[in-house]
This record gives structure tokens, C-alpha cells and sequence, in this order.
């Protein structure tokens, strides 16, 4: 078994206060894993919290239900028969599939949780694991994501942010080079987002994975980082030589819109 069940209590039966209520209606979320067991232990738990849950323990089973209806995240597990979580990250990604993912990665896989966040992953939670845990991460993607949010649909109060050749629109969720969407997972936006809300300040990791994912910075997660390689590859000239994202050492990172030397 690989998540703990500790007091985790159950959801109160007002919708408006559970976790999966997003805007009105609740959340739907797909999981996928081939341990039986964790699988009907998520589905239970997290419908009680509020979530529709629909689950999967193959990646050919996945795809059967991927394909019928629009999910609004993905609990993703690494160690897969057959197509593995990261090859189904990567392939999705790859078809400009934005749909965060959460992926479930053994103790101590650091290398795979790099590359999953490197394939496109918005987040990561290594087994054993409280079911609280896996709620509260997903409460915090879906809030990046946005209540309601349908890709492209602009909000009330649009706002949009000029670097270089880039427009980044709050309003619409996107990015754009030349009129060109370049595709963001919902990690990368928000901290995109926080960089150019707090232009040419200095931000440190603890203040950015705050501000971006709202929870504490740990001194061994390495996602903000991967995010931040990342965005550098998607918007800088020489990755290697940032212009825009910015290392402040000893701190952490500025966004420098005029993407000049500091």
C-alpha cells in the first residue's frame, strides 16, 4: 500500500465548502495507477472530498476515457505497465495537451521527479503519502488552473505583461511570441505570472514557490527550479545566459522584462 490513512476524516456534506467544488461545480480528476488498492482508496477519499473521480490502471485504459470527456487534472503514477507516467506526460504534453498532472513517484526517485517536471508535470508527491496531501496539492494546482477555467476563455479583469517579443495574457491564461501561443503547463504559468507581477524584484525561491504554488519552499525540491530551466528555454535567447529570469546569488531570481544585464 502506498498512502497512509491517518485521520483523514471525511468531507462535510456542504458542497460550497469541500475541496473538489471548483467555481460551482466539482472537479473532475482522472488517476491513474496499477495498484488496486491505492486506486480505490483515492477514488473513495477523494470523492468524499467533493471530486468526480474517474480511475485508471493502464496507460491503453487511460486512453479508452481520455478520449470521452475533459478532465480538470490528471493524479499520474511513474512506475506504469507497459507506457510509463512519464511517456504519457510527454506524449500529451507533446499534442498540446495542458491538462495539469500530478505525478505519484516512489521515495527517493529524485532523477524521474526532475524529468517528469522536465516532461511538463505541475507537480509531484512521493509514496507513501496522506491522502490529505494528495487534496491539498490538488487544491493548489486547480487553484493556478483557475474555477471554471476554459482554455482561452478570458476573465473579468484581463491583464497582459510585454517582454522582448512576448505578451503574456492573466486574461486569457497564454503566452504569445509574435502572435505565436508557446504552449505552458499551469506551473509555469503562475510563476511567470508572479515574475511579472513583481518585475525587477528580487524574489527568493521561499517568496516565489509561495506566491506561485502556495506552499513552503523545501530545501530539497527541485521544482521551482526545473520550472524556472524550463521557462528560460522557452523564452530566452541563450538559456545559458539569462536575460529575462535572472539568478540573484544567494537569493534566488529577478525578472527583468527589459532583458537587460543587471
Amino acid at each position: 500500500m502506498n498512502a497512509t490513512t491517518n485521520n483523514t476524516g471525511t468531507a462535510g456534506s456542504g458542497i460550497n465548502s469541500a475541496p473538489g467544488n471548483q467555481g460551482g461545480h466539482s472537479a473532475k480528476i482522472m488517476v491513474v495507477d496499477d495498484d488496486v488498492r491505492l486506486r480505490d482508496l483515492l477514488r473513495r477519499y477523494l470523492t468524499e472530498q467533493g471530486f468526480q473521480v474517474v480511475t485508471a490502471e493502464s496507460a491503453p485504459a487511460m486512453n479508452k476515457l481520455w478520449l470521452r470527456e475533459r478532465y480538470d487534472l490528471l493524479v499520474l503514477d511513474l512506475m506504469l505497465p507497459g507506457e510509463d507516467g512519464l511517456s504519457i506526460c510527454r506524449r500529451l504534453r507533446g499534442a498540446g495537451d495542458q491538462t495539469p498532472i500530478i505525478m505519484l513517484t516512489a521515495k527517493g526517485e529524485d532523477v524521474d521527479r526532475i524529468v517528469g517536471l522536465e516532461m511538463g508535470a505541475d507537480d509531484y508527491l512521493p509514496k507513501p503519502f496522506n491522502p490529505r496531501e494528495l487534496v491539498a496539492r490538488i487544491g493548489a494546482v486547480l487553484r493556478r488552473k483557475g474555477p471554471d477555467e476554459i482554455p482561452g476563455a478570458p476573465s473579468e479583469t484581463p491583464q497582459t505583461f510585454e517582454f522582448g517579443d512576448f505578451v503574456l495574457d492573466l486574461g486569457t491564461r497564454t503566452l504569445k511570441k509574435n502572435g505565436e501561443t508557446v504552449p505552458l503547463t499551469t506551473g509555469e504559468f503562475s510563476v511567470l505570472k508572479v515574475f511579472a507581477r513583481h518585475a525587477r524584484q528580487p524574489l527568493s525561491r521561499e517568496k516565489l514557490m509561495e506566491l506561485a504554488r502556495g506552499r513552503e519552499y523545501e530545501v530539497f525540491d527541485r521544482s521551482l527550479d526545473v520550472q524556472i530551466s524550463r521557462l528560460r528555454k522557452l523564452i530566452e535567447p541563450d538559456p545559458s545566459s539569462p536575460l529575462y529570469i535572472q539568478t540573484v546569488w544567494g537569493l534566488g531570481y529577478v525578472f527583468i522584462p527589459e532583458g537587460q544585464p543587471r
